[in-house]
């Protein structure tokens, strides 16, 4: 597996992340890494015909997440070259045909990317938890809801809400999808911090029922067809859409 870090910074993260994604698993094309200064760049990869590309905010290549952040990039490549459907099918067709007689706003339409994004995000931890201990997943995991959950108004003082004031049902699909993803590796206790986030997410998400989205990211099958594997998305999506308070028939 050829890793090569075309930018100034850390290399130690992308190539120990190697190391360890090769006790398992291999890559066939070249990775190219470009660790980019914009703080607020998001880890993402790109996939071309003789090389994918990794790219990384500085910030985050030089935190404790950035081995964590490789390893899982490298995993959704993976998917990419063995023609994963939720790698390679158009997330755009589903969404297409799960919202038809629908109308929805452009923010829900974000919203049900981001759980087409979840999904792949399962099938890519499915294989960087083959390699790699979950410590600093369910940390990151649990840290992440916290600090949505503690950004809400500090005004009115009769202020109830437990989530963000922006968007608390995607709040909530997102804490279902961190316990879907930990209780699929079996990776927490039925006792861990996070199952009390989630349902103070779950409190404040009108129409958002934790438990069923949990179970859809959960019980993704581990080798879906296409079909499969389009139904999932489909059924997940127009669940959110059609009972989110952001649809409109």
């Amino acid at each position: 597996m050829d890793v090569r870090v075309q930018s100034a910074g850390p290399t130690e993260p992308f190539l120990g992340a190697r190391d360890l994604f090769t006790t398992e698993h291999d890559l066939d094309l070249p990775v190219n890494v470009h660790v980019r200064d914009n703080p607020d760049s998001r880890t993402w990869t790109a996939h071309y015909d003789d090389h994918h590309v990794l790219n990384i905010s500085r910030q985050a290549a030089n935190s404790a997440m950035a081995r964590p952040l490789a390893l899982h990039e490298y995993s959704h490549m993976r998917r990419h070259e063995t023609d994963h459907p939720s790698h390679v099918q158009s997330t755009r067709e589903a969404l297409y045909l799960a919202l038809a007689g629908h109308s929805v706003e452009r923010r829900t339409l974000s919203h049900c990317y981001q759980i087409a994004n979840h999904m792949k995000d399962i099938y890519a931890d499915d294989i960087t938890l083959t390699v790699a201990p979950a410590d600093r997943l369910v940390a990151f995991l649990e840290s992440s809801l916290a600090a949505a959950l503690a950004d809400r108004p500090a005004d009115p003082p009769s202020w109830t809400r437990l989530t963000p004031a922006a968007d608390p049902e995607i709040t909530a699909v997102n804490a279902a999808f961190a316990l879907a993803l930990l209780e699929r590796h079996d990776c927490i206790d039925d006792d861990h911090r996070l199952y009390d986030l989630a349902h103070a997410a779950a409190n404040d998400a009108v129409g958002i029922e934790l438990a069923a989205f949990k179970r859809r990211f959960r019980d993704l099958g581990t080798d879906p067809d296409a079909g499969e594997y389009r139904r999932a998305l489909v059924e997940a999506t127009r669940e959110y859409a059609t009972r989110s308070n952001y649809a409109a028939d």
